[in-house]
């Protein structure tokens, strides 16, 4: 970035604009290793069996088909320590109220958000509020920080990924993002989408399982057949598949048939000319597993509240580096780039 330029609302976006203000910014400002990976969740130490991390939700309305701001606040931050095999210990809770909001709606989001860390099983131990004048925080903003104890024993991320690895979704796409944009009634269309928003860490955990207890794991490790996670959230699973073949060096196929997208948010894709795949998430994970594991690794999250629709969507590939296929169900193939600008501003 240039002294002349100014934040756009696409640097909030999860795409390309968001990891060049990211890498340009802050990487630069706060330099450290831990930092550099650009991973969901910090490793720690003592021997990195400790994840930290932090988010902030800014979602707009505060309510919507399938969650709000509350259970949103606590899904996410249990999320990012999932992507990190985590398991959650403790959350904090900072609040920034505008002078005027409800005392009762403010009551009704706490009881959401204590109700989701209960499901999630993570107490809220601590935390701040700031009040601050009329206009200057759209109602209320939440921000959540999350320690968590990783229960697996190697390191997961981009550089454990090997060419012939299964990728795995846990279900459908773009609910949460379809959800916002009906709550937001600025287009006359109507569907029945609810947002995706859940904690996700039992789901995580039977995977782990799942890996450690396959037969054909056991050859790669145990748990160590499971090898990346990630949730698709902002820049949805484009974003995701494109930072991993980025960060890999490696080529990624993926069979756009076997992307599970509900019959209501392809409609209103169609509709409004929305890619499913670059659309946010806010209860869905991306694993990428040694192929001897993935059938196990499927079953046991499939065996989950959320992950009942878990598939393998394709493989890694030493093929095209650093570039993701996708084949259509055509025969034709094309190339998945990260989205550079913003589709729905504050959907989390």
């Amino acid at each position: 970035m240039t002294d002349g330029e100014r934040i756009l609302l696409g640097h909030g976006s999860g795409g390309k604009l968001y990891r060049d203000l990211v890498k340009d910014v802050f990487v630069k400002a706060f330099a450290n290793p831990v930092l550099e990976r650009l991973d969901d969740a910090a490793a720690l130490t003592p021997r990195g069996r400790i994840a930290f991390t932090t988010d902030s939700h800014v979602v707009q309305p505060l309510r919507f088909t399938g969650g709000d701001i509350g259970r949103l606040s606590v899904a996410g931050t249990v999320n990012d320590l999932a992507t990190a095999a985590a398991r959650p210990l403790a959350l904090a809770a900072a609040f920034i109220i505008e002078e005027g909001f409800p005392l009762a709606d403010l009551r009704d989001l706490c009881a959401s958000a204590a109700a989701t860390a209960r499901e999630a099983g993570v107490p809220i131990v601590t935390g701040d509020t700031k009040v601050v004048e009329r206009g200057a925080a759209d109602g209320l903003f939440i921000t959540t920080t999350g320690v968590g104890e990783i229960v697996v024993a190697h390191e997961l991320g981009a550089a454990a990924v090997r060419a012939g690895d299964a990728v795995i979704l846990s279900g459908s796409i773009g609910d949460h993002a379809v959800a916002i944009l009906a709550a937001r009634g600025q287009f006359a269309f109507s569907a029945d989408v609810r947002s995706d928003c859940a904690p996700l860490w039992g789901l995580v955990e039977a995977a782990v399982a799942g890996a450690r207890e396959s037969g054909g794991a056991a050859r790669s490790g145990g748990a160590e057949a499971l090898h990346f996670l990630r949730d698709p959230t902002r820049g949805g699973l484009t974003t995701v598949l494109a930072e991993l073949a980025e960060e890999s060096g490696l080529g990624i196929e993926i069979e756009e048939a076997a992307i599970p997208v509900s019959p209501a948010v392809r409609s209103v894709c169609d509709l409004l000319g929305y890619d499913p795949l670059t659309l946010a998430n806010e209860g869905k994970m991306v694993l990428v597993v040694a192929p001897e594991a993935a059938d196990a690794v499927v079953a046991a999250v499939r065996g989950t509240q959320y992950g009942r629709d878990a598939r393998r969507i394709g493989f890694i590939t030493t093929a095209h580096p650093g570039r993701v296929a996708l084949r259509t169900p055509f025969g034709t193939r094309r190339v998945l780039d990260m989205p550079v600008g913003e589709l729905l501003p504050r959907i989390c």
